[in-house]
């Protein structure tokens, strides 16, 4: 069942969707620089790195910056200047974070206005990954508030839903958690699926569950787990 599952997909493939990533505190620049030249190597989609690290050269690569990370307690306001700033300091992609409390205590609106308010910052044409925390959510709502999340950053301009930033204690990406997901949001809203993402095994469950993009700091690992061709 294992090599059943990760030959559906070429190594290729799968570097085409991922975010090789480097959100680590203790990143430095010279960190950074290396893991946009790994990036180029893999050739994976895009580089998502903290905003200080901003302005850099990615090169094929888009730029992928983080807004309201690691807590999503930022003001609305907070996390839409954080965005715009790393879009005019040539990010392409924003990975925001909702208020978690907020969509636990189901004050679904707020988890609109907060991604509005980032989606009107950074304007129409950036991509907007919505990390909700899923695991969280499933521990402390359940199931619903996943979806009532994932529609609400839908309706509300994501271009993605994404499951979590690896930082929270209730765990990070799940296959539940990417069917539930998938199942809330119409197809041209993509689903990111990141935290603890580190075999090519659970990185093709999660493809087959309807992850459209991976969020990967061993991506060099993950990949080796699959064929060239």
């Amino acid at each position: 069942m294992t090599e059943s599952i990760t030959s559906q997909y070429t190594r290729r493939q799968v570097a085409a969707i991922v975010d090789h990533t480097l959100l680590k505190p203790e990143a430095t620049r010279a960190d950074a620089d290396a893991t946009v030249a790994e990036a180029a190597e893999l050739g994976v989609a895009a580089v998502c790195l903290s905003p200080s690290m901003l302005p850099i050269d990615t090169g094929h690569q888009a730029t992928c910056v983080v807004a309201g990370f690691p807590s999503g307690k930022h003001h609305s306001l907070v996390k839409a200047a954080e965005a715009r700033l790393a879009v005019d300091s040539g990010a392409h992609e924003i990975d925001m974070v909702i208020d978690v409390g907020a969509a636990v205590a189901g004050h679904y609106d707020e988890i609109f206005a907060d991604v509005l308010t980032v989606r009107e910052a950074v304007g129409p044409e950036v991509v907007l990954k919505v990390i909700i925390e899923s695991a969280a959510l499933l521990e402390f709502s359940g199931p619903d508030c996943v979806t009532q999340v994932c529609v609400k950053a839908a309706a509300a301009g994501a271009s993605m839903v994404k499951t979590s930033t690896g930082f929270h204690p209730s765990g990070g990406a799940s296959v539940e958690a990417v069917r539930l997901m998938r199942a809330a949001v119409p197809g041209r809203v993509g689903i990111k699926a990141s935290g603890g993402i580190r075999t090519a095994e659970f990185a093709a469950e999660l493809i087959a569950a309807g992850a459209t993009r991976l969020g990967l700091s061993g991506t060099r690992a993950v990949l080796d787990g699959f064929d060239d061709v």
